[in-house]
C-alpha cells in the first residue's frame, strides 16, 4: 500500500496534509526517513513512525457528521449533492453513511467503513435509541403526548413503539420538542407527528446510539470520532437486548 494512504486511513490528516508531513520527513519506515508519498509498504509487517512514535495500523474508521439539509443520504447521486462530498478528505477506505436522514433534515449523521457496527446500529431487533428535535405547527395536548409516548399508528401494520417525548416550548399555534424513538420507519418523526394532528416544519437528529452531535460543528461539517466515543459506540450497541 502507498504510505501517504496508509497514514491517511490512519486519521493523522487529510491526504494533502500526510503528504506535505512525509515531504517534510515526519515519518520513517523501518527507520528510514521516507520523503515519497507513494513509497509502498506493508501495514502488517513493517514499522512506520510519525515523529519517532510507531503506528498502529486502523482497519476502520469513525466520523461524526453535521449534516445540512438539502443533500442526499448517499454514497453517490446522479442529481444531488451527498452527504459523502462533504467527506472528500477524510480518512479510510470504502466510507459510508449508517442509515439516512432525509433530504430536509439535519444533524447527526455517523460515517464509517465498520459493517458490523452498522449492521448493530442498524437492526431492527437492536431498538437503537435516536432523539430528534423538532419544531411544529399545531397544538399538543396531553392526550397527544400519550399517544406517542404509548405507541401511535403511523398507518403501518403495526403502531410505532414507545417514545420518550420533551417539550421544549409551545404556543397556540406551534411547538417545538424532543422525540426519542428506537425505530427507523420511513419518516417516522414526521408521520408521528402528523397522527397526533401536527406537521414538522424543522428537524434536526441531535443523539443516535448514545452518540451526541457535536454542536461545535458547523453544518457540513464533521470530525473523527474520538477514542471513548467509538468505545461507546461499539460497547453499548454490542450490549443492546433483542426484542
Amino acid at each position: 500500500m502507498r504510505l501517504d494512504k496508509l497514514i491517511a486511513q490512519m486519521q493523522i490528516g487529510t491526504r494533502s496534509q500526510v503528504k506535505d508531513y512525509i515531504r517534510n520527513g515526519k515519518f520513517t519506515v523501518n527507520d528510514q526517513v521516507i520523503k515519497k508519498p507513494e513509497y509502498k509498504v506493508n501495514e502488517l509487517e513493517d514499522r512506520v513512525c510519525f515523529m519517532g512514535q510507531a503506528l498502529c495500523f486502523q482497519k476502520f474508521a469513525y466520523y461524526m457528521l453535521h449534516k445540512p439539509s438539502g443533500v442526499v443520504t448517499a454514497t453517490k447521486d446522479s442529481r444531488d449533492k451527498t452527504v459523502m462530498d462533504f467527506m472528500q478528505d477524510a480518512a479510510g477506505k470504502d466510507l459510508f453513511p449508517v442509515g439516512r436522514l432525509d433530504k430536509d433534515t439535519e444533524g447527526l449523521l455517523l460515517i464509517t467503513n465498520d459493517g458490523a457496527l452498522s449492521h448493530r446500529l442498524l437492526s431492527p431487533k437492536k431498538h437503537v435509541e435516536k432523539t430528534y428535535y423538532a419544531e411544529c405547527e399545531g397544538t399538543l395536548t396531553a392526550e397527544d403526548i400519550s399517544k406517542l409516548e404509548q405507541g401511535v399508528d403511523i398507518g403501518d401494520e403495526k403502531p410505532t413503539l414507545p417514545a420518550q417525548v420533551r417539550i421544549i416550548k409551545q404556543s397556540d399555534t406551534s411547538y417545538s420538542l424532543e422525540l426519542s424513538i428506537t425505530e427507523g420507519r420511513f419518516h417516522q418523526v414526521k408521520r408521528m407527528i402528523g397522527a397526533v394532528g401536527g406537521k414538522v416544519t424543522y428537524l434536526k437528529r441531535i443523539s443516535f446510539g448514545g452518540l451526541l452531535l457535536d454542536e461545535s460543528l458547523d453544518k457540513g461539517a464533521w470530525r473523527a470520532l474520538r477514542q471513548e466515543e467509538i468505545a461507546f459506540l461499539t460497547e453499548q450497541n454490542k450490549n443492546n437486548k433483542e426484542g
